[in-house]
C-alpha cells in the first residue's frame, strides 16, 4: 500500500476553562487505510476515555497476554501499568478525552484508584449522559461541534456533582503535580519530606487516590516521556531516548518498555502499524 493511500487526521482541542482542572485535552482521530493489527495504548499520566464514531472498539486489558477482547461503543480506563491492546482493521475513528485524577472525582464521582487497571463502559460511569454523549458525537458533522458537545455535557456532569464529591487531599494533589512536572525524575522520599509526610504515608494516601504508588507513577511518567520521543517524526536513537527521559542506560529503558508494552522497543516499533501517524 502506498503512503499516500493512508488517511491520518488528528485534531486536538482544549476543554472549556471551567473544565481544565479536570480534563487535559480532547483529541479527535480519523485513521484509515492502514494494515490491520493491534495498536498499543500505552500507560500515561492521565485517565483516558474513548468514544468510537464508527464501529465498536475492540479492546483487551493487556497486550500479548491472552486477555479477552471486549467491544465498547465508549470506554473509560484508569491509570495502567501495561498497555491496552486495541484491535483494528486498519481504521479508527473517534474522540479521546484525557482526565486528570481530579477529573475522576469531578466527572465520574469516584477516586481515580477505583478505575486503576480497569476498562469500563463509559455509560456505566456517566449513565444517561454517557449515552447522550455517544449519540451527539456521532451525529455531529465537524470536530468543533463534537468538542462543543463534550464541553456542554462534561460541564453539566461537573455542575451536577457540585461540592458533594470528596476532595483530593491537597498533599496528594501537590505530590502528583511535582511528579508530573519533573516527568518522574524526582525522589519520592524528597517529595514526601517537602510535604511533611513520611514516604510510607504518602505512598498509602497517593495510591488510595490515584491507584498507583508514587514510585510506579514516576516510572510511568519516565516511560511516557520516552514514548513521546520514540514516536516523534524523527525519533532519537534508543540510547539517546533513554538518556533524555531519565533512564540509567538503554538496558534500563528496555526493561521498563518491555514491562509496560509487553514488547521490546524494537518489536514494538516493528509491530505498531499506526506509529508514524501519531
Amino acid at each position: 500500500m502506498r503512503v499516500e493511500d493512508h488517511l491520518a487526521t488528528r485534531f486536538a482541542a482544549r476543554p472549556a476553562p471551567a473544565l481544565r482542572r479536570y480534563v487535559g485535552s480532547y483529541v479527535g482521530f480519523d485513521l484509515r487505510g492502514f494494515p490491520a493489527g493491534v495498536h498499543c495504548g500505552p500507560p500515561s499520566r492521565v485517565l483516558t476515555a474513548v468514544i468510537s464514531l464508527s464501529d465498536p472498539l475492540e479492546v483487551a486489558a493487556c497486550v500479548d497476554d491472552g486477555s479477552p477482547v471486549t467491544r465498547f461503543d465508549s470506554v473509560a480506563g484508569g491509570l495502567m501499568c501495561r498497555s491496552v491492546a486495541i484491535h483494528h482493521d486498519g481504521r479508527q475513528q473517534g474522540v479521546q478525552v484525557s482526565l486528570t485524577p481530579l477529573g475522576a472525582r469531578a466527572i465520574y464521582g469516584m477516586p481515580a484508584a477505583a478505575l486503576a487497571h480497569r476498562l469500563v463502559p463509559l455509560d456505566e460511569l456517566l449513565g444517561t449522559v454517557g449515552v447522550e454523549l455517544v449519540d451527539r458525537l456521532r451525529a455531529a458533522t465537524t470536530w468543533a461541534a463534537r468538542f462543543a458537545a463534550l464541553d456542554e455535557l462534561l460541564l453539566r456532569t461537573v455542575s451536577r456533582g457540585g461540592d458533594r464529591a470528596p476532595r483530593i487531599r491537597p498533599e496528594v494533589a501537590e505530590a502528583w503535580r511535582r511528579l508530573v512536572t519533573a516527568r518522574g525524575r524526582v525522589q519520592v522520599g524528597a517529595v514526601a519530606a517537602e510535604l511533611g509526610w513520611s514516604r510510607r504515608y504518602l505512598t498509602e494516601r497517593f495510591g488510595g487516590e490515584v491507584g498507583l504508588s508514587p514510585k510506579t507513577f514516576a516510572r510511568v511518567l519516565r516511560f511516557e516521556h520516552a514514548h513521546e520521543l520514540a514516536t516523534a517524526v524523527d525519533p532519537l536513537p534508543w540510547a539517546d531516548v533513554a538518556t533524555a527521559s531519565g533512564y540509567a542506560d538503554q538496558a534500563h529503558l528496555v526493561r521498563d518498555w518491555s514491562e509496560f508494552t509487553g514488547r521490546s522497543p524494537t518489536a514494538w516499533r516493528r509491530g505498531e502499524v499506526l506509529l508514524g501517524n501519531r
